[in-house]
């Protein structure tokens, strides 16, 4: 915004000062006068009681200007000293926003002393400047990624291409699956991507959704990828009401069974799908059996494009957005993911979401 130039605060604290220093002065004095004249009766009456009057009123009058005047002097610069000290850490929050206004999201105020109204600002922007860093790095590997993912299936298209041309006796037929196989991914890639930023900016519509329900609709409509996969699928759970897009939370919740059937065992596997109703919660717990998985690993399964190890090599590999767009599809409901590695094998992972 454009504004027009004015005095500063430390200016304007300076004047508060010393006005408010200016007026307690006067009042002091004027009740110094007025108790003064009270306290002598023999000097109200009469000539010479008069001439005393008027002397000392004179001299109180003189001292009474001097303390003024040492006053207003003491209290501008006395006010210009304290409103400086106390508006330094302001100074600093204030250079940290420059910073972050100009791109530099590293820097931190780390304010120090003990806790107060501007050390309580200070210490919620440096969250906020570090949440940012965060995001804006996340948002960098992932535009990287999505290019890099996107590169692939044209390339692949264009190297298929390249061939058919140069080679006429190629099989027109085995050439049609190939590109059908690379444009499919292709559009569930653009496809995840476009979920993804709908769910980030929450432009939807929220609507009593029940969590069990959607449970059994992602299961049904799973049952004939778990059963090629020799997966056992289960469910459990009660009424369990929750707030938010039908449409994304099912998405949601085919992901999670999704990723359960795939990541399983070879052969035997057991999928187990629950809901539940906590204390102004929703809860979505899917879990799976299936190779062990370490801490580190799990930590970095809802990053885009990430995948674990044996994911590559399957043809059920997806795009690498499946965990990715639940965990942005849980942020923007305002619930919370919860991934954790089963001590047997495979991955627990739950969805808590705020209760209607």
């Amino acid at each position: 915004m454009d504004r027009e130039p004015g005095p500063s605060v430390r200016l304007k604290l300076t004047l508060s000062y010393a006005g408010f220093l200016m007026v307690a002065g006067a009042l002091l004095l004027a009740s110094v006068w007025f108790f003064l004249l009270r306290d002598l009766p023999d000097v109200k009456n009469g000539i010479g009681g008069l001439q005393v009057r008027k002397q000392l009123a004179l001299h109180f009058a003189s001292g009474a200007a001097a303390v003024m005047v040492f006053l207003l002097v003491f209290g501008l610069l006395g006010g210009w000293v304290l409103a400086g000290r106390m508006l330094a850490p302001l100074a600093r929050i204030t250079d940290a926003t420059h910073q972050a206004a100009n791109g530099t999201l590293s820097h931190r105020i780390r304010l120090p002393g003990r806790r107060d109204e501007f050390r309580d600002l200070a210490d919620d922007f440096d969250t906020m400047l570090a949440r940012l860093e965060a995001h804006v790095a996340e948002q960098r590997r992932f535009a990287a990624n999505a290019s890099h993912e996107l590169r692939t299936p044209l390339a692949t298209s264009k190297a298929l291409l390249d061939v058919a041309r140069s080679d006429p006796t190629h099989d027109p037929g085995e050439l049609v699956e190939r590109l059908h196989a690379v444009n499919t991914r292709a559009i569930g890639l653009t496809e995840a991507l476009l979920l993804v930023s709908r769910a980030e900016q929450r432009s939807f519509p929220r609507e009593r959704v029940d969590l069990s329900l959607l449970a059994e609709e992602a299961t049904e409509t799973l049952l004939p990828l778990a059963e090629k996969h020799g997966v056992g699928v289960e469910t459990d759970g009660d009424l369990t009401p929750a707030s938010g897009s039908p449409a994304l939370l099912l998405q949601l919740t085919m992901n999670l069974v999704h990723n359960a059937i795939v990541h399983n065992l070879p052969d035997g596997g057991t999928v187990r799908v629950s809901t539940g109703a906590g204390p102004g919660t929703a809860l979505l717990t899917v879990e799976n059996t299936g190779e062990r998985l370490t801490p580190e690993l799990t930590a970095t399964l809802t990053e885009p494009f990430r995948r674990g190890t044996e994911r590559l090599h399957t043809d059920h590999a997806g795009v690498g957005l499946g965990l990715a767009i639940v965990r942005t599809i849980t942020r923007a409901h305002d619930g919370t993911l919860t991934l954790t590695p089963r001590p047997e094998g495979g991955l627990r992972v739950t969805v808590e979401l705020p209760a209607p």
